[in-house]
């Protein structure tokens, strides 16, 4: 029997699962430094409810501008919060665990900010016309996979600073998880880059139009 429709967006079903991110990761935060286990878990939770939150959007028709929003500043500030206590483990990498915050919240921020300008429906919405790199990271299996290796590199050096976790033929399991996905954690960052590029390329083209149209208005003006 399908459910009935209403309209406070605060109520959606993928808003709720948005806000028991946001509270997984506040306990994540409370015990990031003392407790790996609750911390961990509570984390790599609110990660994986970031698949589940679209799947619902999309399964009850419930996809929101708030919703789009609320999933963004949660990955980013979930991942920021991460990042922050990795600086505070390893302080000799301290710069690029800063960096990494940089690019994510900037770049994200113009690529979302430039969507709503032109008026894509949502930051992840590509047209043909757009750089190739774009339209392959926004396919749905990419870009799942992509945040998986990105946040599994980032969990294992947390990990890692309390434990070697299971080891397997003498090998710890959480460090060779963070080797094997090093690589493709520097590829989203430098991916995150590129969402920079094409959000400025795409915000100077409106400046540009809305020139052009500005002397187009004064010129007709003058010649009336």
């Amino acid at each position: 029997m399908p459910m009935p429709e209403h309209d406070n967006i605060f109520l959606f079903i993928p808003n709720l699962i948005g806000y028991a991110r946001i509270f997984l990761a506040l306990i994540a935060f409370w015990f990031m430094s003392t407790n790996y286990v609750v911390a961990g878990w509570c984390y790599a939770i609110s990660a994986l409810l970031d698949a589940v939150d679209g799947h619902a959007a999309r399964a009850f028709n419930q996809s929101t501008r708030f919703g789009a929003m609320l999933d963004q500043l949660t990955d980013r500030c979930g991942t920021m919060g991460l990042l922050v206590t990795l600086s505070y483990f390893y302080p000799q990498y301290m710069f690029w665990f800063q960096l990494s915050m940089a690019i994510d919240v900037a770049c994200h921020w113009l690529y979302m900010q430039t969507s709503v300008v032109v008026g894509k429906t949502s930051h992840k919405a590509t047209d043909l016309s757009e750089n190739i790199v774009m339209r392959i990271y926004y396919q749905k299996d990419v870009l799942t996979f992509m945040c998986c290796v990105n946040e599994a590199f980032y969990i294992s050096l947390y990990l890692l600073h309390f434990t070697t976790g299971p080891v397997f033929f003498g090998l710890s399991l959480f460090k060779a998880v963070a080797v094997l996905t090093a690589p493709l954690a520097v590829l989203k960052s430098l991916i995150s880059c590129m969402h920079a590029y094409v959000a400025s390329v795409d915000l100077a083209n409106v400046d540009k139009r809305e020139r052009l149209e500005k002397r187009a208005k004064e010129a007709s003006k003058r010649s009336e």
